[in-house]
Protein backbone atom coordinates (compact mmCIF):
# COMPACT_ATOMS: atom_id res chain seq x y z
CA UNK A 1 0.00 0.00 0.00
CA UNK A 2 1.00 3.39 -0.72
CA UNK A 3 2.38 5.80 1.92
CA UNK A 4 -0.32 8.22 0.63
CA UNK A 5 -3.32 6.16 1.03
CA UNK A 6 -1.64 4.96 4.60
CA UNK A 7 -1.67 8.25 5.61
CA UNK A 8 -5.51 9.14 4.62
CA UNK A 9 -6.33 5.81 6.49
CA UNK A 10 -4.83 7.14 9.17
CA UNK A 11 -5.93 10.09 9.60
CA UNK A 12 -9.60 9.10 8.99
CA UNK A 13 -9.31 7.17 11.93
CA UNK A 14 -8.33 9.93 13.74
CA UNK A 15 -10.86 12.15 12.59
CA UNK A 16 -13.81 8.89 13.26
CA UNK A 17 -12.03 8.64 16.77
CA UNK A 18 -12.41 12.11 17.60
CA UNK A 19 -16.30 12.10 16.01
CA UNK A 20 -17.22 9.45 18.65
CA UNK A 21 -15.74 11.41 21.46
CA UNK A 22 -17.06 14.81 20.32
CA UNK A 23 -20.32 12.77 19.89
CA UNK A 24 -20.28 11.32 23.57
CA UNK A 25 -19.87 14.45 24.73
CA UNK A 26 -22.21 16.24 22.71
CA UNK A 27 -24.93 13.64 23.61
CA UNK A 28 -24.23 13.80 27.57
CA UNK A 29 -24.66 17.61 27.23
CA UNK A 30 -27.70 17.92 24.31
CA UNK A 31 -29.15 14.70 25.44
CA UNK A 32 -28.96 14.08 21.37
CA UNK A 33 -28.02 10.48 20.33
CA UNK A 34 -25.67 10.94 17.23
CA UNK A 35 -24.67 7.62 15.00
CA UNK A 36 -21.01 7.08 13.37
CA UNK A 37 -20.38 4.32 10.92
CA UNK A 38 -17.38 4.16 8.96
CA UNK A 39 -16.05 1.05 5.93
CA UNK A 40 -12.96 1.39 6.18
CA UNK A 41 -11.07 -1.42 8.14
CA UNK A 42 -7.69 -0.68 9.39
CA UNK A 43 -8.84 2.23 11.67
CA UNK A 44 -12.42 0.22 13.00
CA UNK A 45 -10.57 -0.22 16.39
CA UNK A 46 -9.61 3.20 16.77
CA UNK A 47 -13.12 4.16 15.69
CA UNK A 48 -14.61 1.79 17.90
CA UNK A 49 -12.87 2.89 21.08
CA UNK A 50 -13.36 6.47 20.45
CA UNK A 51 -17.44 5.64 20.41
CA UNK A 52 -17.38 3.45 23.46
CA UNK A 53 -15.21 6.46 25.01
CA UNK A 54 -17.93 8.75 23.74
CA UNK A 55 -20.76 6.38 25.28
CA UNK A 56 -18.87 5.90 28.69
CA UNK A 57 -19.12 10.11 29.13
CA UNK A 58 -22.68 9.90 27.98
CA UNK A 59 -23.36 7.04 30.61
CA UNK A 60 -21.52 9.11 33.16
CA UNK A 61 -23.31 12.67 32.49
CA UNK A 62 -26.96 10.91 31.96
CA UNK A 63 -26.59 9.40 35.48
CA UNK A 64 -25.19 12.18 36.68
CA UNK A 65 -27.92 14.16 35.43
CA UNK A 66 -30.90 11.29 37.06
CA UNK A 67 -29.10 11.78 40.57
CA UNK A 68 -29.60 15.46 40.59
CA UNK A 69 -33.21 15.43 39.29
CA UNK A 70 -33.87 12.72 42.22
CA UNK A 71 -32.41 14.63 44.47
CA UNK A 72 -34.03 18.25 43.44
CA UNK A 73 -37.68 16.04 43.63
CA UNK A 74 -36.86 14.96 47.19
CA UNK A 75 -35.53 17.74 48.23
CA UNK A 76 -38.74 19.87 47.20
CA UNK A 77 -40.50 17.10 48.47
CA UNK A 78 -39.30 17.49 52.31
CA UNK A 79 -39.79 21.09 51.71
CA UNK A 80 -43.72 21.03 50.47
CA UNK A 81 -44.26 18.27 53.31
CA UNK A 82 -42.67 20.52 56.14
CA UNK A 83 -44.83 23.31 55.27
CA UNK A 84 -47.50 21.63 55.23
CA UNK A 85 -46.36 20.02 58.47
CA UNK A 86 -46.15 23.57 59.74
CA UNK A 87 -49.22 24.52 59.09
CA UNK A 88 -50.73 21.97 60.47
CA UNK A 89 -49.23 22.61 63.53
CA UNK A 90 -50.07 26.52 63.23
CA UNK A 91 -53.66 25.54 63.04
CA UNK A 92 -53.64 23.29 66.18
CA UNK A 93 -52.31 26.16 68.18
CA UNK A 94 -54.77 28.56 66.66
CA UNK A 95 -57.20 25.87 67.84
CA UNK A 96 -55.65 25.13 71.40
CA UNK A 97 -55.68 29.39 72.05
CA UNK A 98 -58.88 29.91 70.84
CA UNK A 99 -60.73 26.97 73.17
CA UNK A 100 -58.29 28.23 76.36
CA UNK A 101 -58.69 31.66 76.05
CA UNK A 102 -62.50 31.92 75.50
CA UNK A 103 -64.18 30.76 78.46
CA UNK A 104 -61.67 33.08 80.76
CA UNK A 105 -63.02 35.99 78.71
CA UNK A 106 -66.23 35.25 78.71
CA UNK A 107 -66.51 35.26 82.50
CA UNK A 108 -64.08 38.54 82.93
CA UNK A 109 -66.46 40.34 81.12
CA UNK A 110 -68.95 38.72 82.97
CA UNK A 111 -67.62 39.55 85.90
CA UNK A 112 -66.93 43.11 85.19
CA UNK A 113 -70.65 44.05 83.76
CA UNK A 114 -71.71 42.41 87.22
CA UNK A 115 -69.42 45.04 89.21
CA UNK A 116 -70.73 48.82 89.06
CA UNK A 117 -67.76 50.42 89.60
CA UNK A 118 -69.84 53.00 91.83
CA UNK A 119 -68.88 56.97 92.56
CA UNK A 120 -64.81 56.47 93.25
CA UNK A 121 -63.16 57.95 90.36
CA UNK A 122 -60.11 55.50 90.78
CA UNK A 123 -62.48 52.78 90.54
CA UNK A 124 -64.39 53.99 87.55
CA UNK A 125 -61.55 53.88 85.61
CA UNK A 126 -59.85 51.21 86.30
CA UNK A 127 -63.57 49.21 85.45
CA UNK A 128 -63.73 51.21 81.99
CA UNK A 129 -59.73 49.47 81.47
CA UNK A 130 -61.05 46.33 82.59
CA UNK A 131 -64.20 46.28 79.87
CA UNK A 132 -62.16 47.50 77.17
CA UNK A 133 -59.39 45.07 77.56
CA UNK A 134 -61.57 42.50 77.80
CA UNK A 135 -63.70 43.12 74.57
CA UNK A 136 -60.26 43.72 73.03
CA UNK A 137 -59.26 40.26 74.20
CA UNK A 138 -62.65 38.96 73.19
CA UNK A 139 -62.37 40.55 69.66
CA UNK A 140 -58.70 38.76 69.28
CA UNK A 141 -60.05 35.43 70.11
CA UNK A 142 -62.92 35.60 67.44
CA UNK A 143 -60.27 36.58 64.73
CA UNK A 144 -57.98 33.65 65.92
CA UNK A 145 -61.24 31.43 65.56
CA UNK A 146 -62.14 33.07 62.18
CA UNK A 147 -58.46 32.66 60.82
CA UNK A 148 -57.81 29.11 62.24
CA UNK A 149 -61.25 28.68 60.33
CA UNK A 150 -60.33 30.11 57.24
CA UNK A 151 -57.47 28.15 56.79
CA UNK A 152 -59.68 24.67 56.31
CA UNK A 153 -63.13 25.58 55.92
CA UNK A 154 -64.32 25.42 52.33
CA UNK A 155 -64.85 28.65 50.62
CA UNK A 156 -67.85 29.85 48.31
CA UNK A 157 -66.91 29.24 44.11
CA UNK A 158 -68.44 32.46 42.08
CA UNK A 159 -67.86 35.16 40.49
CA UNK A 160 -66.66 37.94 42.09
CA UNK A 161 -66.31 41.41 40.26
CA UNK A 162 -62.97 42.83 42.31
CA UNK A 163 -63.21 46.05 40.70
CA UNK A 164 -66.70 46.81 42.68
CA UNK A 165 -64.87 45.06 45.41
CA UNK A 166 -62.63 47.36 45.87
CA UNK A 167 -64.80 50.56 45.36
CA UNK A 168 -66.77 48.94 47.88
CA UNK A 169 -64.21 48.79 50.70
CA UNK A 170 -63.03 52.44 50.35
CA UNK A 171 -66.60 53.90 50.52
CA UNK A 172 -66.90 51.86 53.71
CA UNK A 173 -63.22 52.89 55.24
CA UNK A 174 -64.35 56.15 54.37
CA UNK A 175 -67.77 55.78 56.13
CA UNK A 176 -66.31 54.29 59.08
CA UNK A 177 -63.92 57.32 59.88
CA UNK A 178 -66.51 59.78 58.97
CA UNK A 179 -68.35 57.81 61.78
CA UNK A 180 -65.99 58.38 64.35
CA UNK A 181 -65.68 61.71 64.16
CA UNK A 182 -61.99 61.44 62.17
CA UNK A 183 -61.21 63.41 59.16
CA UNK A 184 -62.05 61.88 55.58
CA UNK A 185 -59.07 59.93 54.31
CA UNK A 186 -57.70 61.27 50.78
CA UNK A 187 -57.88 57.55 49.24
CA UNK A 188 -57.57 57.76 45.15
CA UNK A 189 -58.59 54.55 43.62
CA UNK A 190 -57.56 54.03 39.63
CA UNK A 191 -59.03 51.19 38.05
CA UNK A 192 -58.69 50.01 34.31
CA UNK A 193 -61.15 51.03 31.61
CA UNK A 194 -59.17 50.44 28.29
CA UNK A 195 -58.87 48.31 26.37
CA UNK A 196 -60.16 46.06 29.24
CA UNK A 197 -61.73 46.56 32.72
CA UNK A 198 -60.28 44.68 35.99
CA UNK A 199 -61.02 41.04 34.89
CA UNK A 200 -63.43 39.33 37.70
CA UNK A 201 -62.19 36.44 39.46
CA UNK A 202 -63.53 32.77 40.63
CA UNK A 203 -63.85 32.61 44.75
CA UNK A 204 -65.80 34.34 47.93
CA UNK A 205 -66.79 37.72 47.08
CA UNK A 206 -67.03 38.53 51.07
CA UNK A 207 -63.31 36.96 52.00
CA UNK A 208 -62.19 39.20 49.41
CA UNK A 209 -64.07 42.34 50.82
CA UNK A 210 -62.12 41.94 53.82
CA UNK A 211 -58.78 41.07 52.34
CA UNK A 212 -59.32 44.47 51.03
CA UNK A 213 -60.83 46.43 53.42
CA UNK A 214 -58.34 45.33 55.45
CA UNK A 215 -55.44 46.59 53.36
CA UNK A 216 -57.13 50.09 52.97
CA UNK A 217 -57.88 50.12 56.40
CA UNK A 218 -54.34 49.52 57.27
CA UNK A 219 -52.98 51.64 54.97
CA UNK A 220 -55.85 54.42 56.21
CA UNK A 221 -54.70 54.26 59.86
CA UNK A 222 -51.05 54.56 59.09
CA UNK A 223 -50.87 57.40 56.83
CA UNK A 224 -50.69 61.11 58.40
CA UNK A 225 -54.24 62.39 58.13
CA UNK A 226 -54.66 64.06 54.53
CA UNK A 227 -51.76 62.29 52.83
CA UNK A 228 -52.84 60.23 50.13
CA UNK A 229 -53.72 56.53 49.77
CA UNK A 230 -53.61 54.54 46.50
CA UNK A 231 -55.93 51.82 45.68
CA UNK A 232 -54.84 50.85 41.91
CA UNK A 233 -56.11 47.54 40.07
CA UNK A 234 -54.05 46.06 37.29
CA UNK A 235 -54.36 42.74 35.14
CA UNK A 236 -50.44 41.14 34.81
CA UNK A 237 -50.46 38.13 32.82
CA UNK A 238 -53.87 36.27 33.68
CA UNK A 239 -53.12 37.51 37.33
CA UNK A 240 -55.58 40.31 38.81
CA UNK A 241 -53.56 42.71 41.02
CA UNK A 242 -55.02 45.47 43.81
CA UNK A 243 -52.72 47.08 45.16
CA UNK A 244 -52.54 49.66 48.14
CA UNK A 245 -50.37 52.62 49.11
CA UNK A 246 -49.65 54.25 51.73
CA UNK A 247 -47.71 57.61 53.00
CA UNK A 248 -47.24 56.02 56.49
CA UNK A 249 -43.66 55.41 58.43
CA UNK A 250 -43.09 52.36 56.89
CA UNK A 251 -41.82 49.12 58.00
CA UNK A 252 -37.75 48.15 58.84
CA UNK A 253 -36.33 46.00 56.55
CA UNK A 254 -35.73 43.41 59.52
CA UNK A 255 -39.62 42.83 60.20
CA UNK A 256 -40.79 43.24 56.48
CA UNK A 257 -40.25 39.02 56.29
CA UNK A 258 -42.79 38.61 59.65
CA UNK A 259 -45.88 41.13 59.29
CA UNK A 260 -47.75 38.86 57.69
CA UNK A 261 -47.68 36.60 60.06
CA UNK A 262 -50.22 36.21 63.01
CA UNK A 263 -49.71 38.60 65.86
CA UNK A 264 -47.59 40.49 64.10
CA UNK A 265 -46.98 43.65 65.26
CA UNK A 266 -44.27 46.64 64.36
CA UNK A 267 -42.03 48.20 66.88
CA UNK A 268 -43.72 52.00 65.48
CA UNK A 269 -46.75 49.83 65.37
CA UNK A 270 -47.27 49.09 68.93
CA UNK A 271 -48.75 52.38 69.96
CA UNK A 272 -51.69 52.13 67.26
CA UNK A 273 -54.78 50.03 67.67
CA UNK A 274 -54.79 46.58 66.39
CA UNK A 275 -54.46 43.21 66.45
CA UNK A 276 -51.64 41.99 64.36
CA UNK A 277 -54.28 39.65 62.63
CA UNK A 278 -54.90 41.79 59.36
CA UNK A 279 -52.25 40.63 57.12
CA UNK A 280 -52.13 37.19 58.11
CA UNK A 281 -55.98 37.44 57.43
CA UNK A 282 -55.10 38.96 54.03
CA UNK A 283 -52.36 36.24 53.51
CA UNK A 284 -54.59 33.91 54.40
CA UNK A 285 -57.60 34.97 51.80
CA UNK A 286 -55.09 35.24 49.03
CA UNK A 287 -53.80 32.00 49.16
CA UNK A 288 -57.25 30.18 49.63
CA UNK A 289 -58.02 31.28 46.11
CA UNK A 290 -54.61 30.06 44.91
CA UNK A 291 -52.70 33.41 44.89
CA UNK A 292 -50.45 35.82 47.33
CA UNK A 293 -50.16 38.73 49.14
CA UNK A 294 -46.46 40.71 48.61
CA UNK A 295 -45.32 43.63 50.43
CA UNK A 296 -43.08 46.66 49.48
CA UNK A 297 -42.11 49.23 52.04
CA UNK A 298 -39.21 52.10 52.65
CA UNK A 299 -39.04 53.84 56.09
CA UNK A 300 -39.87 57.25 56.27
CA UNK A 301 -41.84 56.97 52.60
CA UNK A 302 -44.61 54.14 52.92
CA UNK A 303 -46.34 51.25 52.17
CA UNK A 304 -47.07 48.87 49.08
CA UNK A 305 -49.14 45.48 49.85
CA UNK A 306 -50.04 43.79 46.70
CA UNK A 307 -52.73 40.78 46.89
CA UNK A 308 -52.20 38.94 43.44
CA UNK A 309 -55.59 36.39 42.23
CA UNK A 310 -55.33 34.30 39.54
CA UNK A 311 -58.52 34.71 36.65
CA UNK A 312 -60.92 32.60 37.38
CA UNK A 313 -59.32 30.08 40.02
CA UNK A 314 -60.11 29.52 43.53
CA UNK A 315 -59.41 26.20 45.52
Amino acid sequence: MSPAPTRRWWAAALAVTLVGLVAGAGVALSGRALLVVTTTRLPVALAVGGLALGAAVLGVGALRARRAAALAVALAGAEDAGRADERARHRRFLARLDHELKNPVTAIRAAAAGLPPGDDPAAVRAHATLDAQAGRLAHLVADLRKLAELETQPIEQEDVDVAQVVRDAVDDVCAQAAAGGRPAPAVRITLPTVPWPLPHVRGDVDLLYLAVVNLVGNAVKFSPPGTPVEVRGSDEDGAVVVEVADSGPGIPDDEVGVVFDELARGRDARGTPGSGLGLALVRVVAERHGGRATLRSRVGHGTVVRLLLPAGAAR
